[in-house]
């Protein structure tokens, strides 16, 4: 898992689509999401730490 594309779809699997228009709002929300998924076992520990990397990367760009 390298780009914010990458999340978006391992949240599609899931079935959760984020799109608020509001890209802060939307990466919160997918970070709320991948917590929620990984709390309840869904995806592996490596899995979630690669979608938080890249969240948090995003968010770092965002700030900028």
């Amino acid at each position: 898992m390298k780009s914010y594309f990458d999340v978006q779809q391992l949240l599609k699997r899931y079935g959760t689509v984020i799109y608020t228009g509001d890209r802060a709002l939307d990466l919160e929300l997918m970070e709320e999401e991948v917590n929620e998924l990984n709390r309840m076992g869904m995806i592996d520990k490596q899995v979630f730490l690669q979608a938080r990397i890249v969240l948090r990367e995003e968010k770092r760009k965002a700030g900028s």
